[in-house]
């Protein structure tokens, strides 16, 4: 158990990886070694089908990366790792849908010799299918808001037109108690007043034409 502990190596892979017809796609992979790293780590990606068969070795790497150059994978492979920073991982140019297998990512690096083997799923699918619920969620959206817009307009227009007529009804009843109070009531004196000059006036001068 100690041997085992002091050479050890542990790997760390995706479980799952989606991808796109045509476009780029990274199959990450990591280790941890507890020895140094020496130009005799060799880092191996085997592949195959999720229909059956045999794994294949379409990746190889020591000191420098050695992609595959036979099989459906033939000048599609790119190495992205680092392996000074443990990472192991490669890259796919234009996956199809035929590539969707199982890569399994393995790291060796002398004296360590005790690794697990994590195993990648990759799935390639056309984007067109893979956005039809996006599709789906963006037409509702779109039959959505329009409606939600014509009921906060509405509601706006609702509460404007009650401030407006909370205000008038405020106006209206300041206005009404003026008018009663003080115009009537000022034209009245007015005319009152005006029809009692005139009635004197027109007894003075009764009296002066008529002195018996």
């Amino acid at each position: 158990s100690g041997v085992c502990n002091a050479l050890s190596l542990e790997i760390k892979a995706s479980p799952k990886v989606q991808a796109f017809v045509g476009e780029h796609v990274l199959l990450k992979c990591s280790f941890k070694s507890s020895s140094p790293i020496t130009e005799n780590l060799l880092v191996d990606w085997t592949y195959r089908p999720l229909t059956g068969g045999q794994m294949e070795r379409v990746f190889h790497y020591q000191s420098i990366p050695y992609p595959t150059a036979v099989g459906k994978f033939k000048d599609r492979i790119s190495w992205a790792g680092n392996v000074a920073n443990g990472d192991a991982s490669i890259a796919i140019q234009n996956p199809a849908l035929s590539d969707n297998g199982t890569f399994i990512c393995s790291v060796k690096n002398p004296p360590d010799v005790y690794h697990n083997l994590p195993q990648t799923v990759l799935l390639v699918t056309e984007r067109g299918l893979a956005f039809q619920l996006s599709s789906a969620a963006l037409l509702s959206l779109l039959v959505f808001l329009p409606s939600l817009l014509v009921v906060i307009l509405l509601l706006v227009r609702m509460g404007r037109k009650f401030r407006v007529l909370k205000e008038k009804g405020k106006c209206g009843y300041k206005k009404s108690s003026i008018e009663v109070s003080d115009e009537p009531e000022h034209t009245d004196r007015a005319g009152c007043g005006g029809k009692i000059k005139e009635w004197c006036l027109n007894c003075v001068d009764t009296d002066e034409e008529d002195p018996y």
